[in-house]
């Protein structure tokens, strides 16, 4: 029986500022243009493709009411949701409902000790918030929520690009959060080779990384 033991190659792209006035299916297919081949994975960083979606907010304009200026206690103080700007937003996203019984289990969570029960009942796209991100200018002030539909776009660059497609969230801690691939088969791989974060959101300029297959089959 034959199995997969994939090793990358890491090619960061650099590409041009990229604003909510791009279109990333357009801009993936572009840069990496004679570079991914078909097998090769095409990863994305989250956030560009939630700008891309004009999904990265001033907090100025923002207006948080009450109840957000109390629920932002909830999720902890090191939580993407701890200010009242990025609680308002995520009321926004999918409702007090869902907002209440997140807190209600972050509440819990506190008395059992056990943490991230917030987001597992809120929804796991509020964890995707990022407040004041720090990434690329002009959008280093701005609140970027997670992508819309991932999965689904994932399939539209495949078809664009000829090449596997990944968005994924990756932080200077080494955990990757794949938001949606092409391909399964690629999942632990894809993790191993992006967990010291190759993606450059400051002057590098490259929120896509071409990862190229340099080792295949064996049996």
């Amino acid at each position: 029986m034959n199995k997969e033991n994939i090793t990358f190659n890491k090619i960061p792209i650099r590409t041009h500022i990229i604003t909510d006035k791009d279109n990333i299916i357009d801009i993936t297919k572009k840069y990496c243009e004679g570079i991914a081949k078909p097998g090769d994975v095409i990863a994305i960083a989250e956030s560009v493709v939630a700008i891309t979606q004009q999904r990265a907010i001033l907090p100025e304009d923002v207006h948080p009411n009450k109840i957000a200026r109390f629920l932002c206690r909830f999720p902890g103080k090191d939580g993407s949701l701890a200010t009242p700007t990025a609680m308002q937003l995520a009321i926004s996203e999918v409702g007090l409902i869902r907002i209440f019984a997140g807190c209600a289990a972050a509440a819990f969570g506190k008395i059992i000790k056990k943490k991230g029960l917030f987001y597992i009942v809120a929804g796991r796209q509020l964890a995707l918030i990022d407040d004041i991100a720090g990434t690329m200018y002009p959008y280093e002030r701005h609140i970027v929520m997670g992508p819309k539909n991932p999965q689904k776009l994932v399939q539209e660059i495949k078809k664009a690009t000829k090449a596997e497609v990944v968005i994924v969230d990756v932080n200077d801690k080494k955990c990757v959060d794949i938001l949606g691939i092409t391909d399964k088969k690629y999942v632990k791989s894809v993790k191993e080779a992006l967990r010291d974060n190759p993606f450059g959101n400051e002057d590098e300029q490259t929120p896509i990384v071409i990862l190229s297959k340099s080792k295949r089959k064996f049996n």
